[in-house]
């Protein structure tokens, strides 16, 4: 009986002419694309304008290339500048290499400065692109399936990966499809931010922070899976170590942020349609009029004014009519 497996493509480059297709970074632009098409969405969604996710993504998706380069070639340094390496294939991320950890603290700094230029707090719109961020690694990792990398242990299941080339040494054979594995979690991630935000209205980065923590659990064992080369400390790998690190500051921040700030703030952009996440903590509620007290209905406010009016010029008429009996 022949075994089962998930087939892994011939070549990870189609020519059209001159011009090369990678799959790896045609994975990476859709999922590009995926992130601000939803984040736009859920932008809209809490009172801000549309175009603005682009705008600041602009910043972000730059930073968090260079980052997420930047993490991988610093963690596997031998893989470029060891002997008998070349140096200038650090430049090269169409061949692949991009570390999370690091495109995700790089993209957060793109996106500050674009927030800072456009006056919106970082927090909302980092609530706002969690899940899209989600679905964007869940596309890209199947990157790796183009490449043929970042398999994980030898396996006889039906699901198995196979493997034909390898540039680590390895023979060729039936893998773990680490990459497919990931891809399920990040798509189950986004749906529980997608969820958790609907039911608790979660504000003030805590979406965010969310799929932090719920992308580094996954990525834990996930990782654990990984026989690609990689350092070790204690006897966990280090992006073993570093998911640890970053799950356990993302529960800290959530619990933190909702104790002192609870509630979901509010995003107001000139222009914009009014929000329907509605907030709890210290933004009027949509549609209130200006001067109107809380808990009063649009107008209240103008017909209080007005019953003033007539309750004052009441009080003088009764003035006078005493005024003239004494």
């Amino acid at each position: 009986m022949e075994l089962a497996y998930i087939p892994s493509p011939s070549r990870g480059v189609i020519h059209l002419g001159p011009i090369p297709l990678r799959g790896y970074a045609f994975c990476i632009i859709i999922g590009v694309f995926v992130a601000v098409w939803l984040g736009n969405k859920r932008w809209i969604a809490r009172g801000g304008r549309a175009g603005t996710v682009a705008d600041i993504a602009v910043w972000a998706v730059p930073f968090g290339l260079i980052g997420g380069r930047l993490y991988h070639v610093i963690t596997d340094y031998q893989l470029y500048f060891s002997e008998g390496r070349d140096w200038v294939d650090a430049f090269k991320i169409w061949e692949g290499g991009l570390g999370i950890w690091g495109a995700i603290a790089f993209g957060a700094l793109g996106a500050w400065i674009g927030c800072r230029r456009r006056g919106i707090p970082l927090p909302a719109y980092a609530d706002a692109v969690a899940p899209g961020i989600a679905f964007a690694q869940a596309i890209g990792r199947w990157g790796n399936w183009f490449n043929q990398e970042l398999y994980g242990r030898e396996t006889d299941l039906p699901w198995a990966l196979h493997i034909t080339s390898t540039a680590d040494g390895r023979m060729p054979g039936y893998y773990h499809p680490t990459f497919l594995y990931e891809s399920l979690w990040c798509v189950g991630v986004a749906l529980l931010v997608i969820w958790a935000d609907r039911r608790f209205k979660l504000g003030h980065g805590r979406a965010f922070a969310l799929y932090v923590a719920a992308y580094c659990a996954g990525r834990f064992w996930i990782e654990y899976m990984r026989v690609d080369d990689a350092h070790h400390f204690l006897g966990l790998r280090l992006n073993n170590w570093t998911a640890l690190v970053v799950f356990l500051l993302a529960v800290v921040y959530i619990v933190v942020s909702a104790k002192k700030r609870p509630g979901r703030e509010g995003v107001v952009e000139p222009g914009a349609q009014p929000s329907d996440g509605g907030t709890q903590d210290e933004s009027p509620e949509a549609g209130d009029e200006p001067g109107a007290e809380k808990g009063e209905k649009p107008g209240d406010a103008g017909r209080a004014d007005h019953s003033t009016g007539d309750e004052k010029a009441g009080g003088r008429d009764a003035a006078d009519e005493t005024e003239s009996a004494k």
